[in-house]
């Protein structure tokens, strides 16, 4: 298998499916789940109050090579330029030998809340003294992932003396997840200590659940880039690799910045996220509340110039991702993809993430220190626009180009351009 696939762009959809098939190791009979996707009666099991389906354009990200290992990248996205913009920095990346990447075991704090409690002080010393049998109970309620090697791992406690509603004592039961996001598990566990913690502490318990801010669950990666990889143009690679580093130093002191930043990075991981079955909304509040740890909001990503003069870059965050569980086995899509990451473990595709992470925002940072991010995007959003103002067939690729080459990508200029061809004639530049 390879993830290199030159001109799979330039592919029929049909096309691409059989390139899948020859090179990404997907069996025959997942074809269908391409072209169909989710049923309606699947759908009506999942959620309440099922009426009809919702789709997301579903591409896939070439030259990935992650580990050593190659790797085809599912994205369920209706952003123009997120698939390609990580197909050609991933390609950049490729050619400084790939990505690196790494995640820490599966671990997953769920909350319990206490409140009433007259004395912090013993209260928090009686639930670290019988932390043991705190991890016990929660251990007895889910023998399988027990069995499994997870399970509850540790419990701390976090007194919090000012509120809104006064003193509370906050009980963190720390539990290893294995392979699946953990959500179920750990609400479970929260609930199932409960009752133990208020005799322990001789208060009440309100919330019990998880924490989005998976920051015991981190996934890294790291890519070296070759000055010439990144040539574009009139852009020699030493200038493209100056200005990017200066274009991440302002995300690096400025939290505006840094918000549009991390948001670039999110573009890729939420696509990768949803084409697997994954919690994208507990991965988005994960990543902004862990860039905003230390209490100034940070970029995700560090970039700068190494010793050689390649490009360097890196990205920390939390990867609360699984393989098993929740959508990832109902929904047809979901296991396709999945497949064709060729993940075994949950760890597997959360260092995936991180990897496709980093790679969409070095493809940000590249167009916006070159050309602009305006170009390569309105090229591909002039598709979109064409077909806003009524284009069909051949029309839509015809007015798009049209739009792009003059730059005003707009529905009145679509509209323009769609009439006149219509009447006869293939616009120009002049035209628009």
């Amino acid at each position: 298998m390879t993830s290199r696939l030159p001109h799979f762009y330039d592919l029929a959809p049909e096309d691409r499916r059989r390139a899948l098939v020859e090179q990404g190791g997907l069996p025959e009979d997942h074809l269908a789940a391409l072209a169909q996707g989710l049923t309606l009666e699947q759908a009506s099991r999942m959620i309440e109050n099922v009426v009809g389906l919702y789709s997301l354009p579903y591409g896939i990200a070439t030259n990935f090579l992650i580990n050593d290992r190659e790797v085809l990248v599912p994205m369920a996205v209706e952003e123009p330029s997120v698939v390609a913009g990580a197909s050609k920095a991933a390609r950049a990346v490729r050619e400084g030998g790939g990505f690196a990447a790494d995640a820490d075991a599966s671990l997953m704090i769920g909350q319990i809340q206490v409140l009433g409690v007259d004395d912090m002080t013993a209260a928090a010393e009686a639930v670290r003294r019988e932390r043991q049998a705190i991890i016990a109970v929660a251990n007895e309620r889910d023998p399988v992932l027990v069995g499994l090697g997870g399970g509850a791992r540790d419990v701390e406690v976090r007194p919090i003396a000012d509120s809104p509603v006064g003193p509370m004592l906050v009980v963190h039961l720390i539990c290893d997840v294995l392979d699946a996001m953990g959500a179920n598990a750990v609400n479970t566990a929260v609930e199932a200590v409960s009752p133990l913690i208020e005799r322990l502490t001789g208060g009440k318990t309100n919330l019990r659940i998880i924490s989005n801010l998976a920051d015991r669950r981190l996934a890294r990666a790291r890519a070296r880039v070759k000055p010439d990889s990144l040539t574009i143009g009139s852009w020699e690679g030493p200038v493209v690799v100056r200005r990017i580093v200066e274009a991440y130093a302002l995300a690096a002191v400025d939290p505006y910045r840094a918000a549009t930043h991390n948001k670039g990075i999110m573009n890729g991981v939420d696509a990768v996220a949803i084409a697997c079955g994954n919690d994208w909304r507990g991965l988005e509040a994960g990543a902004h509340a862990f860039a905003a740890r230390d209490g100034v909001y940070r970029p995700l990503t560090r970039w700068w110039r190494g010793e050689d003069g390649d490009l360097v870059g890196e990205i920390e965050m939390p990867m609360a991702v699984g393989i098993i569980g929740g959508a990832t086995r109902v929904h047809p899509l979901a296991r396709l993809s999945l497949r064709l990451l060729g993940v075994n473990r949950a760890r597997e595709l959360a260092e995936t993430l991180a990897a496709v992470g980093l790679c969409q925002n070095l493809a940000a940072l590249w167009a916006m220190a070159t050309e602009g991010i305006q170009r390569g995007h309105m090229e591909l959003h002039a598709r979109q626009v064409a077909i806003s103002a009524g284009a069909e067939g051949d029309e839509i690729d015809r007015v798009a180009r049209q739009m792009a080459e003059a730059r005003q990508v707009r529905i009145d200029v679509a509209q323009g351009l769609l009439e006149r061809l219509r009447a006869g004639g293939e616009p120009t530049e002049r035209q628009c």
